[in-house]
């Protein structure tokens, strides 16, 4: 119940900043520009609060619905405006007033996507050092030279300290389609260039697994197979084991690391396995029978208990990425460019129908990572909120009747024409932007239904 209130208050705190920043573009451009505006709106529906300022007597309110927002401005399409406010109503503005008035918003979205990595970069993230585990023979990763032990220090000219760079980079480099040099340290401490050719990582899906359809396993720590917690009423607590207990075999096969010992449950849902343990001075033989779980399109077994982490496990493979000011704005620059093209790529490979459904989430799927980033402190909080805050700059500008960027579609009509599109036409391209959205609403909610029921 309390993650449950945690993840949903994260969720409407990260909705009400991303809403905020987005109207506010639209507001402070419309006054800046001479348009009065009426109404600053957060969230739709029925008005809950509302506070009337003093300049230009606006209405600052909450609404029912928190799922948007809006900034209703002086417009003589919407009521009938005294001659003597002609001059700031919105619809009597320019062509470029208008235009800008209606970019602002999603362009706030990502200018707030930038100030939230520079914060980022500045206060100093912890990443994982890009170090590879192991290569799939016969892959493309080792057909390009790649060996176990190499550390990534640059593909093409991006650093990528660690392996969120090196992925973000993996992926530009795909969408680029040239081949690409990717810097490694060897584990002889020498510096080599690997070569990634771009006929090779054309097809990559999107997501983390880049890395394994190219064929490679970032390492991982060896981390003794000791228990630290057992989940009650699940297998592990069943059969009777411990916190402390250190597993020594399976079906007379050595467990060498927690990690060798997860892959070997996992591949035996509902099927028994003689388990040794060392307790104190002990050697105890169990029977266990591992859960079978459903995740996503395969069977998984789960025996319900934790692993010890060693507090020096993470000096060899964390890493602290913080950089000044100056470096920190160019990077902040780069990183929210290169998740825009990204998007940009994936809503194209939607349209010709080679986009996986697992790159599309709902509401549901937003508010779970809202409250997994939250829980992880203020600045993995930061880097959901600039994620999502790209992902609603990039759509609300594409040429979608209904969205900010189909306003800027008939804007551009109207400046190729010389005249206002008729409303007929506008009215038209409304229904078929509905349609759009409504389309790719019942898409996300169908793929978060989904996830839930596996």
């Amino acid at each position: 119940m309390e993650s449950l209130l945690f993840t949903t208050t994260s969720f409407i705190i990260a909705l009400a900043i991303l809403i905020v920043v987005h109207e506010f573009g639209h507001f402070w451009v419309a006054r800046t520009l001479g348009v009065k505006v009426l109404r600053f709106s957060v969230g739709f529906g029925p008005i809950v609060w509302k506070y009337t300022g003093s300049k230009d007597k606006t209405e600052y309110a909450l609404s029912a619905i928190p799922l948007g927002g809006y900034v209703k401005m002086l417009d003589e399409q919407e009521s009938p405006v005294p001659e003597a406010e002609l001059p700031r109503s919105f619809n009597r503005q320019k062509l470029w007033i208008r235009s800008a008035i209606v970019a602002a918003g999603p362009i706030f979205n990502l200018l707030f996507a930038i100030l939230a990595y520079w914060i980022v970069l500045v206060s100093g993230d912890f990443g994982i050092r890009p170090i590879i585990g192991k290569i799939t023979p016969q892959s493309n990763a080792e057909q390009a030279g790649f060996q176990t032990g190499d550390t990534i220090l640059a593909v093409g000219t991006q650093a990528t300290p660690s392996w969120e760079t090196a992925l973000l980079a993996l992926i530009t480099a795909r969408d680029q389609g040239k081949d690409v040099p990717v810097k490694v340290l060897t584990n002889q401490k020498t510096e080599h260039i690997r070569w990634i050719i771009a006929a090779n990582i054309a097809q990559l899906s999107s997501g983390t697994r880049v890395l394994e359809e190219f064929g490679i396993t970032p390492a991982r720590p060896k981390i003794p197979p000791i228990i630290a917690k057992v989940i009650p009423g699940e297998p592990a607590a069943q059969i009777g084991l411990r916190p402390k207990d250190l597993l020594i075999s399976a079906d007379n096969v050595p467990i060498e690391d927690w990690i060798s010992w997860v892959n070997y449950v996992r591949k035996r849902p509902e099927q028994n396995i003689i388990l040794k343990v060392q307790r104190q001075n002990k050697i105890l033989e169990f029977r266990l029978r591992p859960k079978a779980h459903k995740v996503k399109d395969q069977i998984i077994g789960r025996i319900g208990a934790s692993v010890v982490i060693p507090k020096d496990l993470n000096e060899k493979y964390q890493v602290l990425v913080q950089l000044d000011p100056i470096t920190a704005l160019k990077k902040a620059i780069d990183k929210t460019v290169q998740l825009s093209q990204m998007m940009l790529t994936v809503i194209g490979r939607m349209v010709i129908g080679q986009a996986e459904l697992d790159n599309i989430g709902g509401p549901i799927s937003i508010a779970e990572f809202a409250g997994k980033a939250a829980s992880h402190g203020i600045l993995q909080f930061f880097k959901f909120l600039a994620a999502i805050s790209i992902s609603l700059g990039v759509l609300n500008l594409l040429p979608i009747p209904i969205l900010d960027g189909g306003h800027l579609l008939f804007f551009l009509l109207e400046g190729i024409k010389g005249s206002p599109v008729s409303e007929w036409m506008q009215l038209q391209g409304q229904r078929i932007g509905i349609a759009i959205l409504l389309l790719l609403m019942s898409l996300a909610f169908y793929t978060d239904i989904n996830r839930l029921l596996e």
